[in-house]
């Protein structure tokens, strides 16, 4: 795999660790804020590996999937969960309210199961291409 590949799939991982330790201390709009991270930066791992290519510098998880070419429904059902969490976990404006009290416990459960399932993904496609 190639080192820029690795590195980007090291700070998706590092998201994750990030993510479940904020929903274990009850910070649930942090915990899916770095959800999202997690799933987008093991995208762009993908992208540098699979693609040869710099990854975009874009937030959107379903554009990123598009330029993958992904079709594993599975996978495009949880970018679309966390694709939101991007800018609605940090503004209220976005949120409708302080991001704070917005999200609950299984919110912020759910999206991580699902940053964990697209980076295992991730991980998968990658190993084996190697």
């Amino acid at each position: 795999m190639r080192i820029e590949a690795e590195e980007w799939l090291r700070a998706a991982k590092d998201d994750l660790v990030d993510a479940r330790i904020l929903l274990e201390a009850g910070r649930y709009a942090s915990a899916a804020f770095h959800a999202h991270q997690a799933a987008e930066k093991a995208l762009k791992a993908a992208i540098v590996e699979l693609r040869r290519e710099l990854p975009p510098k874009i937030h959107n998880l379903i554009r990123l999937a598009q330029i993958l070419e992904i079709r594993d429904e599975e996978i495009l059902e949880c970018l679309r969960r966390l694709n939101p969490h991007y800018r609605v976990a940090r503004y209220p404006d976005a949120a409708n309210g302080v991001p704070s009290e917005v999200y609950s416990r299984s919110m912020a459960e759910e999206l991580v199961r699902a940053a964990e399932r697209v980076v295992q993904w991730v991980e998968q496609i990658l190993c084996r291409g190697s």
